[in-house]
């Protein structure tokens, strides 16, 4: 399997990247306070000349062109002014996509889903083929379901329920609503046929095409494949859901769709692309479009996130380290291989080469405006000249301040009362953790951010265990699955059972039964815990993990 041995001691961060978003020149019809308040973002339509915000304060504000009323203010009018619109009432969004039309789908946190705008194929699932000039709740079918993501093609809709259903609705001129007809579908209905009892995770939209990722890692396609964009190795359009046996063996995370390819992310950070190529958007080098997935970026480190979105033929992808690369259709010009960036987010590669400059997700947001408190404190950790305390650890010192450690963390409040020996002391030995687990755990204290490879996160999973720190605990279990591979499976298998970390356990055992022939042959397997290899075993051929 690909992977470098030398990645396994790369950093992998969590910190939400700081965007720009007034690189999107819509954006710039908004004050620098106006900005401030900006918390999720997308920017759609024909010329990217449409936008909906959400504030810090679950408000929604849209602004731009207003084509076919898309951004759902009762009217037709344009305006380059936000205007507020009232039907979220505190809501949050979880999910938005937008259509050719344009049409926007929206859910909110507690399940329900918005529709409005271009409606001329009932892509609005309301019944009917009037425009929707303000947001509509949709029920239709979709009785005692939450929505908790959507995705839309270029006049068709999709909705993820959270017990794993998927539903299509609109235009059908192609079997992009998996029903098995070419009628276009005017309510919300559940696609079935090989999807029927399988759980899916995820869903994407190319043009006229449909995807939806499974819990097992299993992709399911059907609707327009006339340039091979469901990747069954053909170019027949499936008027039904068609599983990719393509991509057996492989286990996929997370899948895009661009106007007419697809781009898909293994759980080992491996990148597999078919469809269309026209302008180079599969990264392989040529224009030839592929009928079936094919290996792309294979000599680079790991892959974390791919990008695309059905109104371009844009692609994107980040790295392990933080590497940004783009191809396809950039500006104008056809970038047929991978090309490194200097942006730090898939997002600005849409923002700046994409054609139009829409945003490929509803894109979150930091802002840095000023310096916080939390800013503040950041800039202060490890600091000798405002330090009133010093950990040695193999010798190196670290310096905090005892306020700040008994403010954030409960050990601390408890160490530092006057009983404890320790509240007298300037420099405190640390013996039971390595150097660089100690440091990220006190750094986790300043930044609740998290820097350190998946094999330090064992230990710092081992300190954050100790100390009862569960938030620190999730991030190390985050660093932990992101940075699995067949070589360490069993290690970090092993890590989440000492640790008493069940979804890890369960993440880690599930990529051990993925790719069960690969980790049996590693070093790790041997070096189990005999009662822990017998009870992996056991449990693994209770699900099927041994039959031929």
């Amino acid at each position: 399997s690909y992977f470098y041995a030398p990645l396994l001691c790369r950093r992998l961060r969590f910190a939400v990247a700081m965007v720009d978003v007034s690189k999107w020149p819509l954006f710039s019809l908004l004050s620098i306070e106006e900005l401030a308040t900006v918390r999720q973002a997308c920017i759609f339509g024909t010329s990217a000349n449409e936008a909906i915000y959400i504030t810090h304060e679950n408000e929604l504000f849209v602004l731009g062109f207003n084509c076919s009323s898309c951004l759902g203010t009762g009217d037709s009018l344009s305006t380059i002014v936000p205007k507020k619109l009232d039907f979220l009432r505190g809501k949050k969004v979880i999910s938005l996509s937008y259509g050719s039309g344009p049409h926007v789908l929206l859910a909110t946190d507690d399940g329900q889903l918005f529709a409005w705008g271009h409606n001329s194929y009932s892509q609005l699932g309301n019944g009917n083929t009037s425009q929707g000039v303000s947001p509509g709740l949709i029920t239709s079918n979709l009785q005692n379901k939450k929505v908790k993501e959507v995705a839309c093609g270029s006049h068709h809709s999709m909705a993820l329920t959270q017990d794993g259903e998927v539903f299509a609705w609109g235009y059908n001129n192609c079997g992009q609503i998996g029903s098995g007809s070419t009628a276009n579908q005017p309510y919300p209905r559940k696609v079935t046929g090989c999807l029927q009892g399988k759980t899916a995770v995820g869903i994407t939209c190319g043009q006229t095409s449909s995807i939806a990722l499974g819990d097992n890692g299993e992709v399911y396609g059907w609707g327009y494949n006339g340039n091979g964009q469901l990747g069954i190795g053909n170019n027949g359009n499936q008027l039904t859901p068609c599983r990719l046996t393509t991509l057996q063996g492989l286990c996929i995370q997370q899948i895009v769709s661009g106007y007419g390819h697809c781009l898909a992310l293994t759980d080992e950070g491996l990148l597999y692309a078919w469809g269309a190529n026209t302008y180079g958007q599969l990264g392989t080098g040529n224009k030839s479009n592929h009928l079936s997935p094919v290996q792309v970026m294979a000599d680079k480190e790991r892959i974390v996130e791919v990008a695309a979105c059905h109104s371009t033929h844009t692609s994107a992808a980040k790295t392990q380290s933080g590497q940004v690369y783009m191809w396809g259709q950039c500006r104008g010009q056809s970038i047929v291989m991978p090309h490194l960036t200097h942006f730090t987010s898939t997002d600005e590669v849409f923002a700046c080469f994409a054609t139009p400059s829409v945003m490929w997700r509803l894109m979150s947001m930091e802002h840095d405006d000023f310096l916080t408190i939390s800013e503040a404190l950041k800039k202060e950790f490890d600091n000798p000249e405002t330090a009133d305390l010093k950990f040695s650890v193999e010798g190196k010192y670290i310096h905090v301040h005892k306020a700040v450690l008994k403010i954030r963390c409960e050990h601390f409040r408890l160490m530092f009362r006057s009983q404890w020996t320790e509240d007298q002391q300037e420099v405190i030995e640390i013996g039971q953790f390595p150097y660089p687990v100690y440091r990220s755990f006190l750094q986790f204290l300043y930044m609740d951010d998290v820097d350190v490879s998946p094999e330090d996160a064992i230990g710092l999973l081992d300190l954050a265990t100790s100390y009862c720190e569960n938030r620190l605990k999730r991030l190390c279990q985050q660093i932990i699955k992101r940075g699995i591979t067949v070589e360490n499976a069993f290690t970090l298998l092993s890590a989440a059972i000492r640790y008493d970390a069940e979804d890890l356990e369960e993440f880690c055992f599930r990529f051990c039964v993925n790719h069960l022939t690969q980790v049996t042959q590693t070093g790790a397997y041997w070096q189990m815990d005999g009662a822990v290899l017998k009870e992996f075993i056991i449990r693994a051929s209770r699900c099927g993990a041994f039959k031929n």
